[in-house]
């Protein structure tokens, strides 16, 4: 193996960018692989290193390439919620759909962890698709009200999704809509946006 394969994750995951950009230079595989699968780039994304994830992208880098957990570069993002480092990857061509573990796209995670900027940035920079179903049968709308707080941040990620197009109609496997889970929950402020939002289409 090429040492520089070795050395070139490393530098990536302790945001080193003249050692990333040494080791490329030196002949370093750009998608280069730790024990975990996991890409420099993945690294990259993992710690927030922008200016890492600048370099390897512009070296050839794969937005898409998986690791051992089906986590990306790009899906990656949605979970940290970094609107820069998206926006570095976005012009790489990123698989939209691209699904993780759970069969979710990036939006979901960010919608369920409450990352306002990354889920409106994401919706109006790109053609994510808003009413995707993962394997449990949620939508970015229903993450965001059954694992969110029902906080500031989570009810503006609901606002974001209905404006975007969300369907506050769509249920989960059992047929609950996201108005149902937030009146449940006593999540007052997402449950009156939900509500609206269902009369509106009616």
């Amino acid at each position: 193996m090429n040492p520089h394969d070795r050395r070139l994750p490393a530098a990536a995951a302790r945001g080193d960018a003249p050692a990333v950009a040494a080791a490329l230079a030196a002949g370093a595989t750009v998608d280069a692989r730790d024990e975990r699968l996991r890409t420099a780039l993945l690294l990259a994304v993992l710690g927030d290193h922008v200016a890492v994830a600048e370099l390897l992208i512009a070296a050839g880098a794969d937005p898409d390439a998986p690791d051992s957990r089906e986590d990306s570069p790009w899906l990656v993002t949605g979970v940290t919620g970094s609107v820069p480092m998206m926006r570095v990857l976005l012009p790489a061509g990123p698989d939209l759909g691209q699904l993780n573990r759970f069969g979710g796209t990036s939006l979901i995670p960010a919608a369920e962890r409450g990352h306002t900027a990354y889920v409106r940035a994401v919706l109006r920079e790109s053609d994510i698709r808003v009413d995707h179903v993962n394997r449990l049968g949620w939508t970015a709308l229903l993450e965001a009200v059954i694992l969110g707080d029902g906080g500031p941040r989570h009810e503006e990620v609901v606002a974001l999704l209905l404006e975007a197009g969300a369907d506050p109609g769509l249920g989960d496997l059992d047929g609950v809509t996201p108005y149902e889970h937030a009146v449940r929950r006593g999540f007052d402020g997402m449950a009156r946006l939900l509500g609206e939002a269902r009369e509106a289409r009616r």
